[in-house]
């Protein structure tokens, strides 16, 4: 049930010809709603779990971590962390807990295989949102 980091394909055609490149990820189920989502160095989003989508994240500017939890209920889980930077691409399946932390201003887009507002909840909580890291501001 951990965060997977999805490999893209890419035809090398689209390099070759010098105009640039196309990288294609194929998820394993349906897409019914996507995000654009920008955060400041320093903030932090999630601390929370979907109980009714899996979550897909495309990283498309900026620098971060995106750290995960299996069982938000067992403290002696150990936390996993996926260095996120321009071009990664996750997959957060139900149920698991996730952050994203901002290490410089951070775009990327959030890709619901349900619509937010036909979930009820949409999140869990799993801890107050301290919105900075150790409390800045």
């Amino acid at each position: 049930m951990k965060v997977d980091v999805l490999k893209p394909t890419c035809n090398l055609d689209t390099i070759r010809d010098g105009r640039g490149g196309i990288f294609t990820w194929v998820p394993p189920e349906p897409l019914l709603e996507f995000n654009l989502i920008y955060m400041h160095p320093g903030k932090v989003r999630g601390l929370h779990y979907h109980p009714h989508f899996v979550e897909y994240l495309l990283f498309v500017e900026g620098e971060g971590v995106l750290i995960t939890k299996d069982d938000h209920n067992d403290p002696d889980c150990p936390e996993e962390f996926i260095h996120i930077s321009k071009g990664i691409c996750t997959r957060t399946p139900i149920g698991v807990m996730h952050a994203v932390y901002s290490i410089t201003p951070l775009t990327f887009v959030a890709m619901l295989t349900k619509p937010w507002d036909e979930c009820d909840p949409p999140i869990v909580q799993v801890q107050p949102l301290p919105h900075t890291l150790e409390g800045n501001s």
